[in-house]
Order: C-alpha cells, then structure tokens, then sequence
C-alpha cells in the first residue's frame, strides 16, 4: 500500500462499527474519541464457502460499507472474529448446549482465531486479517458446564472469552493475544499508519 504523507489522527468523526465492549476498550488505546455506531449486517449471510480469512474481511467489509454509507465523512472502523478447528468456523453459540459442543471440541487441541478488520476512509474500504493459534488444556465436562453457567460464552466466538474465565484453560497462544479478545491492536494501527495517520498522538 503506498503512503499518504502522515497526519494526524483525524479530525473527522470516528466511528466503531460494533457493539462489543472489547473492541471499544481496545480502540481507546488509539482513539481518545469515537462514536459507536452498530452494524445491523448478518454474519450468518457470509457464504459459508470462503476460507476463513476470507470470510472474516468479507464480514468486516460489510459491516464497515453499511456504516460508512449513513456516515460517509466518517472513518469507520469494523471487525469481525471466528474461532476456527478442524476447517469448522465456529462462531457465537446459538444456545448452552451449542457451547458446550463448541468447548468439547475445542478441549485439548490447538485452533485458530482469525479477526477481520475493515477501514473505511474517504470513500475506499481497506482490509486485513490476522491469525492467532490458541492451545487449550483437556476440559472436564463438569468445568465446561460451569463455565457455560457463568454466563460468559454466550456472546464470544468459539464460546469463550480468553481475557475472562476462560484464561484458565489456555495452555499456549501463538500470535497476537489482542487478536482473541476481538481486535488486534497492532495490526489496525499498522494499517492507519498505511493510510498516512499518526497513531497514538490523540491523547
């Protein structure tokens, strides 16, 4: 990507297309001020032959679009995050016992997070990916049941929040941490900076 000649974090409004209170506590590492502005796009109408990284900036992408075109002086920010095992993506559980067969398969093993980010700026929508291994710990089905009481899997990718009561079962990770909570702050701020923004300098 050729660089813009770098100015500051911008003056326009700044708007994060998700509803997720990690994403907002993590954008406020680079922005001091944004507006939250939710996506209405389906994540279940992403056609389910996409390789995963694929499917994640198709999601992202979307989401971004769907703001930008209600804020077009904007820069929109969105994300999109699934946990993928075996070549199966799995994303928020439907149910409790949807959770539990998601954690069953994820007990003992390695899989991978992937989180799609998508910039719209000025009328173009850029996008990345990146991938994080995570490695769990072989799971009693009494922990994954009280895990699953506790309320916490219900709204996460893959069931479990690492950053929450789920760090207990993590053995390993490989790659960005920031990546499994839902945003990889080192790679959006790589990406502004390829836009020509100065990240970090709004506080």
């Amino acid at each position: 990507m050729t660089n813009r000649r770098c100015k500051p974090i911008p003056k326009k409004t700044v708007i994060l297309a998700s509803a997720s209170p990690r994403r907002r506590e993590l954008l406020s590492l680079i922005f001091s001020e944004f507006e939250v502005h939710p996506s209405t796009f389906d994540e279940a109408s992403v056609p389910q032959e996409l390789a995963p990284s694929d499917h994640v900036t198709y999601s992202a992408r979307s989401k971004a679009a769907e703001v930008f075109n209600h804020h077009p002086k904007a820069l929109i920010i969105a994300a999109d995050t699934i946990v993928v095992i075996d070549d199966q993506i799995l994303g928020k559980p439907a149910n409790e016992e949807d959770a539990y067969r998601m954690l069953q398969k994820l007990s003992g093993q390695t899989h991978q997070v992937y989180t799609g980010i998508a910039v719209a700026d000025e009328g173009d929508i850029y996008t990345v990916c990146e991938c994080t291994d995570v490695t769990f710990r072989e799971l009693p089905d009494e922990l994954i049941r009280r895990y699953i009481a506790t309320g916490e899997p219900m709204d996460k990718a893959g069931a479990y929040a690492i950053q929450g009561r789920a760090s207990m079962f993590v053995t390993g990770i490989r790659g960005c941490f920031f990546n499994v909570v839902g945003l990889p702050v080192s790679r959006l701020s790589l990406l502004l900076e390829d836009l020509g923004y100065e990240v970090m300098m709004n506080h």
